[in-house]
Formats: C-alpha cells, structure tokens, sequence
C-alpha cells in the first residue's frame, strides 16, 4: 500500500510513525519546507516528500488528510475525484453541507472515507461499550462528557468543531443511538470570530448528554460519564481508566435512600489508538473489512456542530432532521 500522508504537524507528526510502523511505503506534502526537510530528517526518500500533494496523487492507493479543517474539502476533494481511497482528520470538514459533497465524491468513486474519530479505537471506549452491552449498569438514563483544559486554541475552527466533536461521535457509537436534538451555549471569549467555549445538550433518543468543551480550565480533562439505573461508568481517556461505581436508589421507609455497591476497575487493553484507527483503514482500502467510521458519521457529527451554533445563537433548542 502507498499512502500520501498530507500535513507534516504536530498530529502528522504521529501519523507518519504509525504508518511506518505499519509497513506502507510513505509519500508525504507539506506546504512548508521546514516541515518536509524534517520528514527527509526522519528517512523518507526525498523522492517521495512533496509541497504540493497533487503531485503525488498518480501514485499512491490512498491519502491520509491532516490539515486544517478548512482545507479538507479541497485535500480530500481532489484525491477523491481521481479515485484514491481517504483518511480525514475529524472534523470531515467545516460545514455539513462540505462534508456531503466528500460523502458523495467518495460513493461515486466507489472509495473509503474513513473520519478520524479516534476515540471510537481507544482501549476505554472499547471497555466502556463492552459493558454497557453487557447490562452492567442497567438502563442507560444520561450521560456527561468534558474535554478541556488550558490550552493555544486552534486557529481553523472553534472549540466545539474541535473537542466537543469527539463526545458527539463517541456518544452516538457507545449508546448506538443517532442524536435528534441540541441545544447549547458558546462564548467567543477570546474574540477570534470562533467559540471558545461551549456546553452542548445532546439528546439521543431519551438519554441526554451534557458536554463541555473549552481553552481555559486548568489542566487536561478527557473524562465521559455514563449513569444508568444500577450505577455509572466512568471513563477517563486520560489516564486511560474504566472504572464501574454499582449503586442504586431504593425507596425505604423514610424516603429514597443511595445504596453504594462498591466500585471495579474494568479492564481497558488494546492497543494505541492511532494505530489501531490507521490499521483498520489500511483493512478498508484492501477489502478486509468494511470502513468502520464512514463519511456518514462525519456528516452526523457535524450536524451536531451545526445545531449547537444555531442552539447557542437562538437561545432554543434545535432539531435534528433524520437522514
């Protein structure tokens, strides 16, 4: 397999050590010098480090896109149109209506479009999923969900096409429900045109998730909480922990009372998350599998996003239209 690996940061970084280790012959463009020089530094052949991607479309299988959000349409876009299969950092794209036209380029080349919602991979998700499958906590009734922490705010998009993005896609893949209302509040503290700051309601069917996003709280949060009617699940992607808190309400004789059944460490084993994402695309491109996050729950997630800025400017709730 060839892979055009688009965009040399930070987070392109990480792609390049996994598709190497993966064992894919590596083409890679940046549009900066410093950037590809540093590529050549690492051992790719200088033959195969480009500024601009197009030169290489001709000849790799597939494009692994991590760039700005703005640029997606047009990255994708063109590797889509000359029949390469794709990768695409989330978000898919900065509006739903782009994402659809990368949805549509991509059925009518009849080619992978795998998004890069990387939690779906990650060894808690996997855990947390496996046991909500299994009952362990009973009816789920609602959820919570935070990523933030004190941080440069990125300059493409705001924080909840950013961060909260990730609860969205997460959520709808562990409940195994599609989201059909949002409401929100988002603040543009920073007055760069782009939130800062969002708290986002997502009902998914009858469970309700409350996340929150942000650049301000001090230190690193990545914590999903999902409370059922015999205890909760506490996923913390930081640390890298499940942990299962067994307890119930039972109404007794002077009221309800709060039964506290104790707490158990699940297991969370797997391997790293990037890898495993980048390997089951590698199986998609080859025909091994099917892509396990499609164009289609780019566009879902996105359609979050959007409802949350329409939420947060009206002051209402907005509803989300089944596809």
């Amino acid at each position: 397999m060839r892979v055009l690996l688009v965009g040399l940061g930070r987070w392109g970084e990480k792609h390049l050590r996994v598709l190497a280790e993966l064992g894919v012959t590596v083409w890679a463009a940046d549009v900066s010098a410093e950037r590809r020089a540093w590529a050549v530094s690492r051992g790719l052949d200088p033959a195969r480090v480009v500024a601009d991607h197009r030169a290489a479309l001709d000849v790799v299988d597939a494009v692994d896109v991590v760039t700005p959000a703005d640029t997606h349409l047009d990255v994708a876009g063109a590797a889509l149109e000359v029949g390469r299969h794709c990768f695409v950092e989330k978000p898919l794209a900065v509006t739903v209506e782009d994402a659809q036209r990368l949805a549509a380029r991509a059925a009518r080349a009849g080619r992978v479009l795998q998004v890069g919602h990387i939690f779906r991979f990650h060894p808690v998700t996997l855990a947390l999923r496996a046991a909500l499958v299994a009952g362990r906590i009973g009816s789920v009734r609602f959820a919570t969900a935070r990523f933030s922490g004190f941080k440069r705010p990125r300059t493409d998009v705001g924080v909840t096409h950013a961060d909260a993005i990730h609860y969205f896609d997460l959520l709808a893949f562990v409940l195994d429900r599609s989201p059909d209302r949002v409401a929100a509040v988002q603040r543009d503290w920073l007055g760069r045109g782009l939130d800062d700051m969002s708290l986002t309601v997502v009902h998914y069917g009858d469970v309700v998730a409350v996340v929150e996003a942000n650049y301000f709280v001090p230190g690193t949060h990545r914590e999903c909480v999902v409370v059922g009617e015999r205890g909760s699940l506490v996923a913390d992607y930081g640390a890298g922990t499940l942990t299962l808190h067994a307890g119930e309400h039972r109404r007794g004789t002077h009221g309800w009372e709060a039964v506290d059944a104790g707490k158990e460490t699940l297991a969370t084993t797997g391997v790293e998350p990037l890898r495993a994402e980048l390997a089951a695309f590698l199986d998609a491109c080859a025909g091994r599998s099917a892509c396990p996050v499609t164009a289609e729950d780019g566009v879902r997630a996105l359609q979050v996003v959007e409802a949350a800025a329409q939420a947060a400017r009206r002051g209402e709730s907005v509803e989300l239209r089944a596809e």
